[in-house]
Formats: structure tokens, sequence, C-alpha cells
């Protein structure tokens, strides 16, 4: 008797948990309109910083104000030519003063001011 009272026992739990696991997912149906969201051009910004290493292809900075902020920046089609001329000459040292013209979330130098120390 007492067998047959676990056997069922075991039974029930064992169908229980199947109903519970066995529902499969259903996928949520959009009824809305979806969202459009409207995308802005990044702006440009002048970084004050000084430089830890310069070549003809791209600028190591840390920025000033924040010692522990590196930016490694790469040069745009229209300053590659002069910065390879520079960079030629001697170009930019650690420790010169630079600002770079950049946009926000691109690493691409679109301006350079600071004098080189030749």
């Amino acid at each position: 008797m007492k067998n047959s009272k676990i056997a069922a026992g075991i039974a029930a739990a064992l169908a229980f948990a199947v109903l519970c696991t066995g529902a499969p997912a259903v996928a949520q149906l959009a009824t809305s309109t979806p969202v459009v969201v409207k995308q802005t051009s990044p702006k440009t910004v002048w970084l004050k910083a000084t430089v830890v290493h310069a070549d003809g292809h791209s600028i190591v900075v840390r920025e000033q104000g924040n010692d522990l902020a590196l930016h490694t920046f790469t040069y745009s089609d229209n300053l590659q030519n002069a910065m390879q001329q520079i960079s030629q000459a001697g170009g930019y040292q650690f420790g010169d003063k630079v600002k770079i013209l950049y946009k926000q979330g691109q690493t691409v130098a679109l301006r350079i001011k600071g004098k080189p120390s030749l």
C-alpha cells in the first residue's frame, strides 16, 4: 500500500514538473509603430594635449587636465601630407603642447595646432 502511494506521488510530481516546464515560449507581437531616432552628426571638438609620441601616421597625446587620459589619433587625408613633412623635419617630440580638432567618438585628427620642437 505504501509503495503505491509513493509511486503515485512521484508520478504526480513528475507530471506537474513536465506541465510547468513544457510550455513553449510565445513571441510578442509588435502592435505599435517602430520608434524612429533622428541621428545627429558628431560635433567637432578641440582637445588640448601634450604629445607622448608622434610619427607620420599617428599621434599619441595625453589630455591636459586629465593625465590618465591617453588618446591616439590618425590623420585625415588633408592632414597626412603635412604631418609627413613635419615628421621628416624632426616632428613633434615628447612634451610638445598641441591642440587637436576631431569629431567626438572618432579617432581621426582633422587639424593640429602647435609648434613642433624641430
